[in-house]
């Protein structure tokens, strides 16, 4: 039995038990120099969220990359933590060529695209042997890596995931999720009259994935709208 499966069944089989929330908001990173971390966060083309700077020589910044809903949080008298101690800094996407493309299209020193030889090689360091170049050969999800820093050394680590394992599917409480259903119909009430044949399903779920992502109402009906109408085989109408 592989390391995957016993993952796999461990999570499939661990009951569940009701619980409050508690969800992680944001992640504190050490810098030495403020600016110099807000511009390259910025560069990357994350959100920043806040820049408060307080009498007390306190300041926080915050930047959220798209689509997460777990932000950091950097600046002045808010961690005793080492300037680039922050190492192992998952970003996932879902297709890890196109963003290594995207992040050194912005000027981002990051590594080629990798698959660890053996578990763990994605934390070792950039020239380690059993990094091997190119995304895992069967694009396996969770197998393929690259990684980068930011200008005081905290580390960054891409991982392409496609498909999660059980249990790690969208995390939306039951309010939120109802409220998100009500735009939907709102929204996709706006869409029908122009929109060519399809299941309601497809756009509510494309917008409320869309959304769940951290996207605008405006942006995730764009989101629903361009998957119908590819699904459709038809030039997607304009909601």
């Amino acid at each position: 039995m592989s390391s995957t499966q016993t993952v796999a069944e461990t999570a499939a089989n661990t009951p569940t038990a009701a619980a409050v929330d508690t969800k992680l908001e944001v992640v504190v990173i050490p810098v030495a120099d403020v600016d110099r971390a807000k511009g390259f966060y910025g560069s990357l083309g994350w959100r920043l969220d806040a820049d408060f700077a307080f009498p007390s020589g306190f300041r926080v910044v915050q930047f959220t990359p798209p689509g997460s809903p777990c932000s950091i949080q950097f600046g002045s008298k808010i961690t005793s933590a080492a300037p680039g101690s922050a190492q192992g800094l998952y970003l996932v996407v879902s297709n890890i060529e196109a963003a290594r493309a995207e992040l050194a299209g912005r000027g981002t020193n990051i590594s080629e695209v990798f698959h660890a030889a053996t578990p763990g090689a994605q934390f070792e360091r950039e020239t380690a042997t059993d990094r091997i170049s190119g995304p895992d050969p069967d694009h396996a999800t969770y197998r393929s890596f690259a990684t980068f820093s930011d200008p005081d050394g905290n580390g960054w680590l891409l991982q392409e995931v496609t498909t999660r394992l059980p249990g790690r599917g969208l995390s939306i409480d039951l309010p939120t999720l109802i409220e998100l259903l009500r735009d939907a119909e709102v929204r996709h009430g706006e869409y029908e009259p122009t929109a060519p044949k399809h299941h309601w399903s497809e756009w509510y779920g494309a917008y409320i994935v869309a959304r769940a992502r951290g996207l605008a109402d405006g942006a995730a009906v764009q989101d629903a709208t361009l998957h119908v109408g590819l699904a459709s085989g038809r030039e997607p109408a304009q909601a």
